[in-house]
């Protein structure tokens, strides 16, 4: 018989979901509004001491409200973290702008100030001017935010915190997605909790996330029949899941503690195989190790990334390469790509994997996988 299979990050249900699901259906507020909806959004709200919040159906369309309340149009300038998924950046094109691909520093895999301030002083120099800069904060990690923040003040560009991997991070002891003009998170089936579908933008500007709120419901007029002045869309998240989400929210600080022990078994199991580097915790900073990272040096190794993927699949094992960068994608080869020497961004990409993170492994199989890695590199050096 064969062993379970053992998942890179599934949904984890804390027990209290169903009771807030039930009480949709027993109210019968099956729309994308209600109680469950309204304190979703007040959770979030207290979680990270923001003023405002919208309830959304997924991070993308989080991230496209901000850039259209941005004004983000045909032709504008969006400067975007590359090493991210492509959810970052395909709002930038619904809108009709010009994604700009920034580089990843090596130590947080985050966005490179430097070559955030490399761009932003080439298109002052050519006379124009970014409408935002999309940061995004990787597997559960903040960029450098200080240093972002200073660089974007001064260029007067706002800051958009693609923070969909990282709710319950922190840096200098804020939360990730609150440095920005607008931060936002998702709740998709595989982040550290979910809503089944689902995201949220959020803000110290309310007046922003009221316009937000109307907009996501069609730019619905005050009026008795069905006025409308501008574009909406139809992004609110359904008061079902959001259910889902109050209970989420309800158990995401054990959560990031179950992440972040997978990770540190990972690290007593793996530490001492030479030429494993796992993606540090900068200084300042609060990684809640959603997916655990690492590199591996074919040279030291003689196994690669995408190699000990396909190993861990023939047994029964989901684990995924780090996400290919943006500036390498087809969809994106005409974009500029600003970096400072060597390209971190490809380089965390060909050789970085993310080990199975699912908050419902044992240590037993977390040893499981620790072994199959260990096996996999013995092996390849025994027949070398």
């Amino acid at each position: 018989m064969s062993q379970r299979r053992i998942l890179l990050s599934s949904p984890h249900m804390g027990g209290t979901e169903k009771k807030y699901v039930d009480e949709a259906f027993d109210t019968n507020w099956i729309a994308p509004l209600g109680n469950n909806v309204d304190q979703f959004e007040a959770s979030v709200k207290n979680f990270t001491g923001i003023e405002a919040a919208c309830a959304l159906s997924s991070g993308t369309s989080a991230i496209h409200l901000a850039l259209d309340l941005l004004d983000v149009g045909v032709g504008d300038i969006v400067l975007c973290s590359s090493l991210t998924f492509v959810a970052s950046a395909n709002p930038i094109l619904y809108l009709g702008g010009t994604p700009v691909f920034i580089d990843s520093e090596i130590d947080s895999w985050n966005m490179c100030p430097k070559s955030l301030e490399k761009a932003l002083k080439y298109y002052r120099m050519q006379g124009k001017q970014p409408k935002a800069v999309v940061v995004v904060n990787l597997y559960g990690q903040s960029a450098r935010m200080d240093q972002i923040v200073e660089i974007c003040n001064r260029f007067d560009v706002p800051i958009i915190e693609d923070a969909a991997e990282s709710l319950g991070a922190k840096y200098r002891g804020r939360m990730s997605g609150t440095f920005g003009k607008f931060g936002v998170y998702s709740f998709n089936g595989n982040k550290i909790i979910t809503t089944s579908g689902g995201g949220m933008l959020i803000s110290d500007d309310t007046v922003s996330i009221s316009k937000a709120l109307h907009k996501a419901t069609q730019s619905k007029e005050a009026a008795k029949h069905y006025q409308h002045e501008k574009v909406g869309y139809n992004y609110r998240l359904s008061n079902v899941c959001a259910g889902i989400g109050r209970g989420q929210m309800e158990v995401l600080e054990e959560r990031i503690e179950q992440k972040r022990r997978i990770f540190d078994k990972y690290v007593a199991g793996l530490q001492d195989v030479p030429g494993i580097s796992f993606m540090p915790e900068i200084e300042g900073s609060f990684h809640t190790r959603w997916l655990s990272t690492l590199t591996l040096d074919p040279g030291k190794l003689g196994v690669t990334a995408e190699g000990l993927v396909d190993y861990l699949a023939d047994h029964n094992i989901e684990a995924r390469p780090v996400w290919k960068p943006l500036h390498m994608q087809p969809l994106f080869k005409e974009c500029e790509y600003f970096t400072e020497g060597q390209d971190h961004s490809r380089y965390l990409f060909e050789h970085g994997i993310c080990l199975p993170s699912d908050t419902k492994m044992t240590d037993e199989e977390i040893n499981r996988v620790i072994n199959l890695v260990k096996a996999r590199i013995l092996t390849h050096k025994l027949l070398a």
